[in-house]
């Protein structure tokens, strides 16, 4: 059975390759790989990532991953970046 967990650690892998996932784009892959279970409709209707697995992201990725807010993805830390996970 499918975990949180597991999706979070196969974005952890989606990052390793791609240095960089779009939500918009990471979102549809997990409903397609693993299912409905693992994203739901947020309050504006869009499709998002359940936040058990977002937990679980945060996590893995808490020195390796930031959180690019204007872009809404997240991309391999720079030595440049500011302290934290989000960035401007």
């Amino acid at each position: 059975m499918t975990t949180a967990e597991d999706v979070a650690r196969w974005m952890v892998e989606q990052l390793e390759e791609q240095q960089y996932l779009y939500q918009e784009v990471v979102v549809g892959q997990i409903a397609q790989e693993f299912g409905d279970k693992f994203t739901y409709l947020n309050e504006n209707g869009n499709l998002a990532i359940d936040k058990k697995v977002l937990r679980e992201f945060r996590k893995i990725t808490a020195a390796i991953a930031v959180w690019e807010r204007f872009e809404r993805m997240w991309r391999k830390r720079e030595d440049y970046d500011s302290p934290g996970r989000s960035q401007d």
